[in-house]
């Protein structure tokens, strides 16, 4: 089995690769907020809800 050595400045993300990550990271959320506050998911998860405290 050969072991490969990684290289001493590629062990995490830089900056620029920081960057990016909380950007998809931010867009996503936004994305996720918009779908659970729109009124017919808002109106499944009030009725789930509802559901398993009767």
């Amino acid at each position: 089995m050969v072991r490969r050595r990684r290289l001493a400045g590629d062990a995490g993300m830089n900056t620029a690769e920081y960057a990016i990550g909380t950007l998809a990271a931010v867009a996503f959320a936004s994305v996720l907020l918009k779908v659970v506050t729109s009124g017919s998911v808002l109106r499944a998860l009030t009725g789930v809800i509802e559901g398993a405290l009767k």
